[in-house]
């Protein structure tokens, strides 16, 4: 089964909890006229609450959101600075030209088939990305006797490692960041709290009743199963993909 319909049968499934509820509830404490005076006040609770918990999941969707969104900037500088360094090594003297392109191409392989799961995992990604790096960085060094089109090729093919030193530091950064705790325990408790509070009205159609939790339980689970996607900037359905570096690298 794909992600999506796994989010859907998890949406569908907590929808119908939450009618069966209501109905168990209108079968066993049907609603009665001492019911109707506190509508007001929990009218006024209920909108305070869907307020705070609206709040809790807009900081929730725009810090997975901003992260997700580096993860992706981050990805496609690399790729890019990667992608420039091989090109740039073919004004260098034939020696450097193909160790330049060679080291590009494993750090390449590295990447997307060893890096790439341990950031689903958010596991350490080691050092060896950072060797490879060091290894361009000496295997761009031109002998004296090189050409001025040769040494200026040197010194872009530097800067282009620069971007791409950078560019490795934000994803490695972005691999271990993840929702707090907190975020998501405001989440879980606040969104059974917020459909709790549909129970104390006294509405006598049923079906109007069941209609309306069903329709918030829905959305706050496909809102928190949004959120718990995106907090997976390298994995899940609507995580960043290899994509940046098998455009331009085969792996």
């Amino acid at each position: 089964m794909s992600p999506a319909m796994q989010a859907l049968a998890i949406t569908l499934a907590v929808a119908l909890v939450a009618a069966a509820t209501v109905m168990a509830k209108h079968r066993f404490f049907p609603p009665d006229p001492d019911d109707e005076p506190r509508e007001d006040v929990a009218e006024y609770i209920s909108m305070m609450v869907g307020v705070l918990y609206a709040l809790v999941l807009g900081l929730a969707l725009v810090s997975v959101w901003e992260t997700t969104d580096n993860a992706s900037s981050h990805v496609q500088a690399e790729a890019g600075a990667l992608h420039q360094t091989y090109l740039v090594a073919d004004a260098l003297p034939p020696d450097e030209r193909s160790r330049v392109r060679a080291i590009s191409e494993q750090y390449a392989r590295h990447v997307v088939a060893d890096e790439w799961p341990r950031m689903a995992a958010r596991d350490d990604l080691g050092s060896e990305g950072w060797t490879m790096l060091d290894q361009l960085r000496t295997a761009a060094r031109v002998p004296a006797t090189a050409t001025p089109a040769q040494q200026m090729a040197a010194q872009e093919l530097l800067s282009q490692l620069g971007t791409l030193d950078e560019a490795r530091r934000g994803r490695e950064e972005d691999a271990q960041s993840s929702l707090s705790p907190v975020l998501w325990l405001g989440l879980i408790l606040g969104g059974v709290l917020t459909v709790a509070f549909m129970f104390l009205f006294g509405i006598q159609r049923n079906l109007t009743h069941i209609v309306m939790v069903m329709g918030l339980a829905a959305l706050i689970t496909f809102l928190v199963l949004l959120i718990h996607e995106l907090d997976a900037p390298f994995g899940g359905y609507l995580g960043t993909d290899t994509s940046a570096f098998t455009r331009y690298f085969t792996v």
